[in-house]
């Protein structure tokens, strides 16, 4: 599993269902979605990721602090369909408490190189909402750039690695 200089990855299981639906139930992390999540939807995002793992071997990982295992949110990689085609995209959510330390910068990172140097993916993508401005700086620290606003007025930004 992927580990970085403060964070460590792992697969999410049925026992991180009180995090995450402290994490998807936030109204700070969920600012730039359509609304906070349940309980019983952020048990589905588990299920869905469980799904995902035995699909593809990879999708949302819970993010914990190397030193002290304490949970920060989750990142990863999922597909997601954009303008009829196909997108591998990285997606992250970290407590709002520890914004702002870098930690989705660090996050995204390292999975920007599993896609790359691991699953060898031609290309890589973030769909952010135009408003969700530090989630544009944690794509562009990364190498992505502005490449389009979709069809569903979302900002796309990409990196190729062909």
């Amino acid at each position: 599993m992927i580990t970085t200089a403060r964070l460590e990855f792992r697969q999410m299981t049925a026992g991180d269902l009180d995090d995450m639906a402290a994490l998807l139930g936030s109204p700070e992390v969920m600012h730039y979605y359509p609304r906070p999540r349940t309980r019983a939807e952020a048990q589905h995002w588990i299920d869905w990721n469980l799904g995902l793992y035995a699909e593809h071997g990879f999708g949302l990982w819970i993010l914990s602090l190397r030193a002290t295992g304490e949970f920060v949110g989750d990142c990863g990689l999922t597909y997601q369909q954009v303008d009829g085609v196909t997108e591998l995209e990285v997606g992250y959510h970290v407590r709002a408490d520890l914004q702002g330390l870098g930690l989705a910068t660090e996050a995204a990172s390292a999975v920007r190189d599993h896609a790359r140097d691991i699953l060898h993916a031609p290309r890589l993508i973030a769909i952010i909402d135009p408003a969700n401005i530090p989630s544009q700086r944690v794509a562009t620290k990364i190498g992505l750039e502005l490449e389009k606003r979709s069809t569903t007025d979302q900002l796309i930004f990409a990196t190729s690695y062909t």
